[in-house]
């Protein structure tokens, strides 16, 4: 019989554990090293605003550029704003440009990491900044952000800073659905960024193996190190901190102080398409990056096999159940003989007793837990749900495995179906400079 505390492990994971020890012991580290501080000189301040260029591609994004550059521009000076327009169809170059940042356009849809490689060369990003922020169309930057991230490019050898992502609730009325999306998200952002990032972030032991393309931050000196857009990937930030492990460019910083807020996608539809793009994307770029002897690799590999293990048994699980209790409940089944061959299979090593207390009641205590960090007890409204909407990401997981193999992608996107956000350019003094594809 498989005890109950082993379907903990298998499903929720020893990452958790591991990195939510790591993390307790760098919160320990930084509060000495504050306390420190206090009683030394002020620490100087090496990068501001002004060194910051702020770049976001955008695919038929006017329902959510404007609101999005309006936050930016509120916090970095316009002219370090620049959009580039992937091939968009709606009025999403004409709103930027009201807005007055650099705009430019690419011909057709390139994809993502294609826009982003064009506008780095063609705004000259690398020679003109230190950093360089990219960030989602969708995409609502917090007004602390940079007060929390720039400093940690003190250390010189963090080489990127990675955003805290929070689901946003701005804009049109959510469907019923979106809602469920929105809270599901949340809840794996607060869990994966307080109890896996953070820790996997310590200048100590650092190693994290995704920074978010929703809001970044770069230092450019790095930039021409690092293939941006290696052919056959469906998305570009995977890639980006593979490389800058792999081949040895620095460190990752993170702080739970740098949020920004993201859209969800609306509908279902969406979200597997989302779901099914990310998960690729990482599938594909284990695929692009060979494993080597450092820290890196042993975090993959450790978070890639509890994501198989974890995912083989939130898929098994409904059909588990069904093999437990129907026979219970139409007892003629008991006398079908596949049916009560792999009843009795299931049943020796599994009881909706060990069930319940290894999966169900451990997924409902992390939705208390995160209601009590959010202060938002609506998370345990939607906590029914979200076991449900687990099994589905582990479906898509266990699905882009073997696509990432089989097949070639072109990079190309599409943005999922935005929520309107009602917002106007703000007054300018003038409009940003035409730089239109040639």
């Amino acid at each position: 019989m498989i005890p109950w505390w082993v379907l903990a492990i298998v499903v929720f994971g020893a990452n958790f554990t591991l990195w939510g020890l790591i993390g307790l012991l760098r919160l320990l580290d930084s509060t000495t090293r504050r306390w420190w501080a206090r009683r030394a000189a002020p620490a100087p301040v090496h990068l501001g605003v002004d060194d910051v260029a702020v770049l976001i591609p955008a695919h038929n994004e006017e329902k959510v550029i404007v609101d999005s550059l309006n936050a930016i521009t509120s916090l970095v000076p316009r002219r370090n704003v620049h959009v580039v327009s992937d091939g968009s169809t709606d009025r999403t170059v004409e709103l930027a440009r009201r807005c007055g940042v650099h705009v430019i356009t690419t011909p057709t849809n390139i994809g993502k990491a294609g826009a982003l490689q064009q506008a780095i060369r063609r705004f000259r990003l690398v020679e003109r900044f230190e950093v360089v922020m990219l960030l989602d169309a969708d995409t609502h930057v917090e007004p602390g952000y940079f007060r929390a991230a720039l400093p940690l490019f003190a250390d010189p050898g963090v080489v990127a800073v990675a955003g805290c992502v929070r689901s946003t609730t701005r804009g049109r009325a959510q469907s019923p659905v979106g809602r469920t999306v929105a809270f599901h998200r949340q809840r794996i952002y607060t869990m994966t960024q307080y109890l896996l990032k953070f820790g996997q972030t310590w200048r100590r032991l650092n190693a994290t193996h995704i920074v978010p393309g929703f809001a970044s931050l770069y230092r450019t000196a790095v930039l021409p190190a690092i293939e941006v857009n290696p052919p056959g990937l469906v998305i570009e930030d995977f890639n980006m901190t593979f490389e800058v492990y792999q081949k040895r460019l620095g460190k990752v910083g993170f702080t739970p102080s740098a949020i920004a807020e993201t859209q969800e996608p609306g509908t279902f539809g969406d979200y597997v398409k989302q779901c099914k793009r990310w998960s690729l994307g990482l599938w594909q770029t284990v695929r692009l990056h060979p494993p080597r002897a450092n820290l890196f690799t042993a975090m993959l590999a450790l978070i890639l096999l509890e994501l198989l293990t974890s995912s083989i048994m939130l898929v098994l699980l409904p059909f588990l159940v069904l093999l437990l209790v129907l026979p219970r409940i139409f007892g003629f089944m008991q006398d079908l003989p596949v049916v009560a061959e792999v009843h009795d299979v299931v049943a020796a090593y599994l009881t909706l007793g060990s069930i319940g207390f290894g999966i169900v009641l451990p997924d409902l205590l992390v939705t208390v837990l995160v209601a009590v960090m959010q202060r938002q007890p609506r998370f345990l409204l939607f906590a029914p749900l979200f076991l449900f909407l687990r099994v589905v990401d582990a479906v898509i997981a266990l699905y882009a495995l073997p696509q990432a193999w089989l097949r070639g992608w072109t990079g190309r996107w599409s943005s999922p179906d935005r929520r309107q956000v009602d917002a106007t350019p703000q007054a300018l003094e003038r409009p940003g400079p035409d730089l239109r594809a040639g």
